[in-house]
């Protein structure tokens, strides 16, 4: 059976149903940083030419450092996480793959589309790390496939629970997203570490030049970072409390989450995206629970309109 892709972001269908003007719309769909890294002045070779190897070395450099990859693991840079996604099933011989959920769809949906078969138990295996949307975190006990695939796509508001050190380990990836914790979903900017000859694999699929010029040099700048990214960890998890309260005190329960997006229980889920969307707040509801609502964090100037909602 075809598996669902629903997501968020979806904001242009929002503005179509309820109306208004989208720029008065908060969207708080997805789980993406509102306040993004500043894009560094980037020079004209970045958009002239061709991304050349040193560009392309130093961002995996910079990935090196700043999520402490150990020693005899690979990485490579790709055009956002979900371009990694697509082509991880063919790493492997078709089979059967264990995928814990609820969660991310997009991996149920990729490992179908290339004939595997999605089960309780596998020679494959997905964990989403913290887990998208209740934010559970996984243990190496869990990794018991031969081909294992970590994605920590939010682990970066919780880089000690990070798996990173699994990524030594034969049949090991594990993917990391730029855009969510860095706010520049649009730059379309991805990683995978792990296993040198799976990650050999991937970087043939994907072929020559696969990362912009402008995306290896914002990626690199931030990545060199660690200043930004602590602060930004703090005012996330100030953001995150923030949140529950105004939640909790309208009858929502929290379910979990990280700090750059909120799951909650509500009596209907569906009645409360609407009751947002009249007042031009996009949320996230799942066609698997209809009391589940996840709410991403607004922007700093956007709380009023929260509040008052």
């Amino acid at each position: 059976m075809a598996q669902n892709r629903d997501h968020g972001g979806n904001l242009d269908a929002a503005v179509a149903r309820f109306g208004g003007a989208r720029a008065n719309w908060v969207d708080l769909s997805t789980g993406i940083n509102p306040v993004p890294y500043p894009v560094p002045r980037i020079g004209p070779d970045a958009w002239n030419a061709l991304p050349d190897a040193s560009a392309t070395a130093q961002i995996e450099a910079a990935a090196r450092t700043f999520w402490k990859v150990p020693e005899g693991a690979d990485v490579l840079a790709a055009p956002g996480a979900s371009a990694l996604i697509a082509q991880i099933p063919r790493l492997a011989k078709a089979g059967s793959v264990a995928i814990a959920g609820p969660t991310y769809n997009e991996h149920a949906a990729a490992f179908q589309a290339h004939g595997w078969d999605v089960g309780p138990q596998g020679t494959a295996q997905v964990l989403v790390h913290p887990n998208n949307p209740d934010g559970r975190l996984w243990t190496t006990t869990d990794l018991q496939a031969s081909l294992r695939v970590i994605d920590e796509s939010f682990c970066d508001v919780t880089p000690d629970a990070s798996l990173i050190a699994q990524a030594k380990t034969p049949g090991t990836v594990i993917l990391k997203s730029f855009g969510k914790f860095w706010g520049l979903a649009g730059l379309r900017l991805g990683f995978a570490i792990g296993d040198p000859a799976l990650i050999g694999a991937l970087r043939a699929m994907l072929g020559p030049w696969p990362v912009s010029g402008i995306a290896l040099a914002t990626g690199t700048a931030a990545l060199s970072d660690p200043d930004w990214a602590a602060q930004t960890r703090a005012r996330l998890a100030q953001d995150a409390v923030r949140l529950d309260d105004i939640m909790k005190a309208k009858g929502a329960t929290v379910v979990g989450g990280t700090d750059l997006f909120r799951l909650y229980n509500v009596d209907d889920a569906t009645a409360w995206r609407d009751r947002l969307a009249a007042a031009h707040i996009w949320s996230r509801v799942f066609p698997y629970s209809g009391t589940w609502l996840r709410l991403g964090l607004p922007a700093p100037d956007r709380w009023a309109q929260i509040e008052a909602a």
